[in-house]
């Protein structure tokens, strides 16, 4: 039995668009991260690809701590811990990341955990010490300086700005 994964995908998202409810900016959102990881997943195995992202996520250790970071981005990792996650040195870990995502594994975590967080500022309304923490963060007072060095403003204009362009 087969199943068209990236269609029955785009189904989904067309019905939920078509008839929101309670959750649907929730549901949205799950069901883009599937289409996004079947797009990922059809790009790699086309191989030959000269994009370092795709290799990146067939790498079995670098696909692994993207994996780990994109899951838990509020966990305190290090270059370390990561390495030792995914069962490689980290030397060896910190190169080949560098080498196939083209950035360190810290400062793309640093910019997983920023999108994550507006993502969460944009579709919840839990508080900002609620957001920082599962964004990584120690404090709000932390976070907010990051997430303004990021975005440009900080997290309550960035949540007022959303809130106003889904109220629109």
């Amino acid at each position: 039995m087969s199943c068209d994964f990236p269609s029955a995908s785009a189904q989904l998202i067309t019905a939920e668009t078509a008839l929101p409810g309670s959750g649907s900016a929730l549901v949205l959102g799950r069901l883009a991260d599937v289409l996004l990881v079947h797009a990922l997943r059809a790009q790699t195995s086309l191989g030959g690809t000269k994009q370092a992202g795709w290799k990146a996520l067939a790498d079995p250790a670098i696909g692994n701590a993207l994996a780990l970071m994109h899951e838990q981005p509020g966990t305190p990792w290090t270059v370390e811990r990561l390495a030792r996650s995914v069962g490689v040195s980290r030397s060896g870990f910190a190169a080949r990341f560098h080498s196939l995502v083209g950035e360190t594994p810290l400062h793309y975590l640093a910019q997983w955990r920023m999108i994550r967080a507006a993502r969460w500022l944009h579709e919840s309304n839990d508080s900002l010490d609620t957001i920082a923490e599962r964004a990584g963060y120690e404090s709000a007072p932390a976070f907010s300086k990051a997430f303004k060095r990021r975005w440009g403003v900080g997290p309550g204009a960035y949540r007022r700005a959303a809130t106003r362009q889904t109220s629109a």
